[in-house]
């Protein structure tokens, strides 16, 4: 059977019209060619779809059933196209985020969230929370679209912009003796406890700070080893060491926390927006990144 959907389109408006006449009017065609397009419908069916006469045109029972199914296939044939075009413009999908633990905290990432929910809210937005570095090969097998990460060495197959350029906090419990400070020199923990995180863990923060520590010769003695910066701000909490995370952290607020500058010019930390160069970016994740990007 080699019925098109302009055979379609051609009996539709001649079952509505119930005149050759006006469905080729309707149609900006001549009334020959219609005719013959519905007799070449009526062939490839295997059943006359109209009654004719010289004064009338109706449907036969086959064309009544024919023009109930015909209309159902247009309408999902327009359905199909309009979702396509949605898809295409990033009115609707799925977008799907990796993001670290500190990222929800950041300004710039909650706002841009907030914003895409409201511009495109027939998208289905999937947040992963997984730490930097196992971001990576979900990024490049298309498991994400987007990675929110802390800076890293990347292979060449990502591409990566800078987000933001944030300082680095010193966290001490406010009974502690230099709580009281407003700013604080590295190597005045030097001799401290550190909480922090272990390095198994897969944080790229683990890496930053290190090296941070170790670009001023210190080396520090890690009484608590955890997974996540949340534990390492309620252990601090709880009088168990001292720490240093970057300053999005610090819109966590316990009462016994307090966060001091610290001096270094080069205690910061970056947070990128990564994803592949070998995969196709969807439209939602190019909408996404406009409002995490702007300009």
């Amino acid at each position: 059977m080699n019925v098109e959907l302009r055979h379609l389109r051609y009996f539709i408006a001649v079952a509505e019209e119930l005149h050759f006449g006006r469905a080729a009017m309707r149609l900006n065609m001549s009334q020959p060619p219609l005719s013959q397009q519905i007799q070449i419908l009526e062939q490839e069916v295997g059943a006359r779809l109209f009654a004719r006469t010289n004064r009338s045109v109706r449907l036969t029972a086959a064309g009544q059933q024919f023009y109930q199914d015909a209309c159902l296939i247009m309408q999902q044939v327009e359905q199909a196209a309009d979702k396509a075009a949605r898809l295409h413009r990033g009115d609707e999908g799925e977008l799907r985020i990796g993001f670290t633990s500190s990222a929800p905290l950041i300004s710039a990432v909650s706002h841009a969230l907030f914003t895409f929910r409201q511009r495109y809210p027939a998208v289905h937005v999937e947040m992963q929370e997984i730490n930097t570095r196992q971001q990576l090969a979900p990024l490049s097998d298309g498991r994400l679209d987007l990675g929110v990460m802390r800076n890293t060495v990347l292979p060449e197959t990502f591409h990566h912009q800078l987000l933001l350029r944030e300082p680095m906090y010193a966290l001490v419990h406010r009974a502690h003796r230099l709580a009281h400070r407003q700013q604080i020199a590295l190597s005045e923990l030097a001799l401290e406890p550190f909480v922090f995180f272990a390095p198994g863990v897969g944080t790229a923060l683990y890496g930053e700070i290190i090296q941070l520590l170790q670009r001023y010769d210190i080396q520090p003695d890690i009484a608590q080893e955890v997974g996540e910066a949340m534990t390492i701000i309620g252990l601090v909490s709880g009088g168990l060491g001292v720490s240093i995370l970057p300053a999005s952290f610090h819109r966590v607020r316990l009462n016994d926390v307090v966060w001091i500058p610290l001096q270094e010019q080069d205690a910061r930390s970056e947070v990128w927006l990564v994803w592949s160069k070998q995969r196709e970016m969807p439209a939602v994740a190019a909408a996404m990144k406009a409002l995490l990007l702007p300009g």
